[in-house]
């Protein structure tokens, strides 16, 4: 007899973890080993348990979900990571697959159709609602059209509060710093470090700064200045 699929359901509403173990328990097939209502207990429980497939809600205090893919995908690379989630905004799209999720869902989708998420992200194979294909297929085109003109900068891919963001990560200023100066919360810079990281495949901040003043963006005045 086959082994049932491992998951892992990661929300931080207790009411939507609930529902949605108990519909997936009802195939055989499948197995909710645990579950986690922070970014940090799941990489926790992905080191104890390495399931097949992980659940991932995106927004949620602390560790968001992009930030706990990427620590999940290196703490059990064999993990596949389903984000189940109400944002389909770019900047939630692009950050999440670039962290490693092989899929994206939205949270109205249909029971079955979750269940047979899990069964292919198990496979190794992708599903994405259609929303959010169709915005990979734009992306694709746009990176073809980009690549096929002059070369890119590195630095393309991030939007000017991004930059600004990385030019003082580069200065060794901390969340806290960053928010004071920009005048925006310590939530919305950590967002903005996560996108970055996400945008340039980088790890932490460290490697961001050491890759901003490698890149010559220490050397561009900021926008706005010459």
């Amino acid at each position: 007899m086959t082994e049932p699929i491992t998951v892992i359901i990661v929300d931080d509403h207790r009411v939507v973890r609930q529902g949605v173990r108990a519909f997936l328990e009802t195939h055989p097939d499948i197995t909710v080993v645990a579950e986690a209502a922070s970014g940090q207990e799941a990489v926790h429980l992905a080191a104890r348990h390495a399931p097949d497939v992980m659940l991932m809600d995106l927004v949620m205090p602390g560790m968001d979900g992009v930030e706990t893919t990427r620590a999940v995908k290196r703490t059990s690379p064999r993990t596949q990571v389903i984000v189940l989630t109400s944002y389909h905004e770019d900047e939630h799209i692009f950050p999440a697959i670039r962290a490693g999720a092989i899929s994206y869902l939205l949270k109205d989708v249909a029971p079955e159709a979750l269940a047979d998420a899990v069964r292919k992200a198990a496979r190794g194979e992708a599903v994405l609602h259609p929303r959010v294909a169709a915005r990979l297929i734009q992306e694709l085109h746009a990176a073809r059209e980009t690549s096929s003109s002059a070369t890119a900068s590195p630095f393309a891919e991030l939007t000017e509060r991004e930059l600004e963001v990385l030019r003082l990560v580069a200065q060794g200023m901390s969340n806290a710093a960053i928010a004071e100066q920009l005048v925006i919360s310590e939530r919305t810079v950590k967002s903005h470090v996560s996108n970055i990281l996400s945008k340039l495949h980088l790890s932490d901040r460290t490697q961001a700064a050491v890759y901003a003043w490698r890149k010559g963006l220490m050397n561009d005045p900021p926008a706005g200045e010459s």
